[in-house]
Parts: structure tokens; C-alpha cells; sequence
């Protein structure tokens, strides 16, 4: 199969289904990554800049992507860029990889950049274009459990990745700039709580969650 993750920033990918990316790469699936925006001067530090392609680079090999796209739009400003040209970005990356499994951000998650990613994707993803075989919505640690009240979060798919979980940490780590100490919820610690939160709703020793957005049968 041919998945393709959508993450609107560089982690994201990890914190939703990073464990299920590496489970996909091990069963000789094909992982591609499409990171939607890219940060910048001055809000962010020129040595921050610098280590981001690095960050991005050690993540891509712990978890066997096979390829990272990078639309590089700005962060946190995704508002502020056409929709159109938004929505036909993501449809050349959907039309270059043709995805059997796309996994996208949550819909009522904090951060507008999540919201607006979501949308293009659903464009991106519409029948009328392409047989997407499974389309899930993640959820992303800080932002998913802060989101909008009238879009929470309820998880209907779940996947065992008790044999993969320690190379989510391990991707994690290695976007160190990212990385923050507990109880803040982007720590190891919390990552690896909620996995294992999930887990036990479905009798394993570790779960990542998603929403079903559409799947044909």
C-alpha cells in the first residue's frame, strides 16, 4: 500500500501516528509524509532554521519514510494563504503519490493551521477524483485535547502498535527542538501515557487512535 501522512508542522506526524507510520513501513508499506508549512525569521531563531531540515531528516529514517513532501507555507499563518492554492498543493502531492491510506489532522483541533489543513485535505480526498482506500483523522498531543468543544475527539479505529511504540519515541527525540518536559503533553512521558491510555481501552499493551473520516470496503 501507499500511505501518505499529512502533517500541517514538522512533528505533527510523529505525535498523531507515528508509531503506525513505522508498523506501516515494517509490513513493506510505502510511508510518505506532506509537511504543509514551514517556519521563519524572526519569529523563529536563525539557528532553529538551520536545525529543522536535520530534525526532519532523523525522523524520515527512524520511522522508514520512504519520502518527505514540504509545501512550505507559513506557520500559523495558513489564513492568510488562498484556499485554492492550498487545495491544489495537497491535490498534486494526493496525484503524485495516489494514496491507498491518507492520515490527516483532526478537524477541531486548537490550532487554526490543523482546521484549514483538514479542509484542503477533504477536497484533496473527495471520490469524485480518487478511490482512497481509508481516510483517518489523528490526534496531535497539545493541540487535539485543547480543540473545539463542538468537534471533540472520539476515536472509532485503533491500532496495536505495542511493537512500534519505542520508535515513536525514539522519531520524537529526534526533533529535539520540539521536545518539552512533563507534565507539558509534547514530553516522552505523556506521548507514551497516551499510547498506552489507548491501548487499554482496547486490551493492548499500546494504541494509537483515529477517527474515520471514509473507507471503502
Amino acid at each position: 500500500m501507499k500511505v501518505l501522512v499529512i502533517a500541517p508542522h514538522p512533528d505533527d506526524e510523529v505525535l498523531g501516528c507515528g508509531a503506525t507510520m513505522a508498523k506501516h513501513a515494517q509490513s513493506g508499506d510505502d510511508v510518505h509524509v506532506c509537511i504543509v508549512t514551514k517556519a521563519y525569521a524572526p519569529e523563529w531563531s536563525e539557528a532553529f532554521l538551520r536545525n529543522r531540515p536535520a530534525e526532519i531528516e532523523a525522523s524520515r529514517k527512524i520511522l522508514d519514510v520512504k519520502q518527505v513532501h514540504e509545501l512550505g507555507f507559513p506557520t500559523v499563518k495558513l489564513d492568510t494563504v488562498p484556499q485554492k492554492e492550498l487545495n491544489d498543493s495537497l491535490d498534486e502531492v494526493f496525484e503524485k503519490i495516489k494514496p491507498d491510506v491518507v492520515y490527516v489532522p483532526h478537524r477541531g483541533d486548537a490550532n487554526m493551521d490543523h482546521r484549514i489543513v483538514f479542509d484542503s485535505c477533504m477536497v484533496a480526498a473527495r471520490p469524485a477524483g480518487r478511490a482512497i482506500r481509508r481516510v483517518l483523522s489523528y490526534e496531535t498531543l497539545s493541540e487535539t485535547e485543547c480543540g473545539l468543544r463542538d468537534a471533540p475527539f472520539v476515536p472509532d479505529v485503533y491500532v496495536d502498535v505495542s511493537a512500534t511504540i519505542a520508535k515513536k519515541a525514539e522519531a520524537m527525540r529526534a526533533y529535539g527542538s520540539e521536545l518539552k518536559r512533563p507534565p507539558h503533553p509534547r514530553s516522552i512521558e505523556i506521548i507514551d501515557a497516551l499510547a498506552r491510555k489507548r491501548g487499554s481501552e482496547v486490551n493492548v499493551s499500546a494504541a494509537e487512535a483515529f477517527m474515520l473520516v471514509r473507507e471503502i470496503g
